[in-house]
């Protein structure tokens, strides 16, 4: 599994992936789902070449190890 480096701003959203392990932990939908939005609001994965993939889900994990899936197009009725 790919480990995260750490970037000057990964500190700041440590508690927003560790709430959102836990909600996957306890298998908590919504809160999941909130989770998600916050991330994708605040972040960008991008290819090798700088442009922005169009969608992604990202997982990082207390141990800084980290999932991550992305598509070449927009999720079906992704709205917060």
């Amino acid at each position: 599994m790919p480990t995260l480096r750490h970037f000057p701003a990964s500190t700041s959203f440590a508690p927003l992936f560790s709430e959102q392990e836990r909600a996957a932990d306890e298998k908590t939908w919504e809160q999941i789902d909130e989770c998600y939005f916050r991330i994708r609001s605040a972040l960008t994965l991008t290819f090798p070449d700088g442009i922005p993939v169009a969608e992604f889900m990202l997982h990082i994990h207390d141990d800084s190890t980290a999932g991550w899936r992305w598509h070449d197009k927009p999720f079906d009725a992704v709205t917060p």
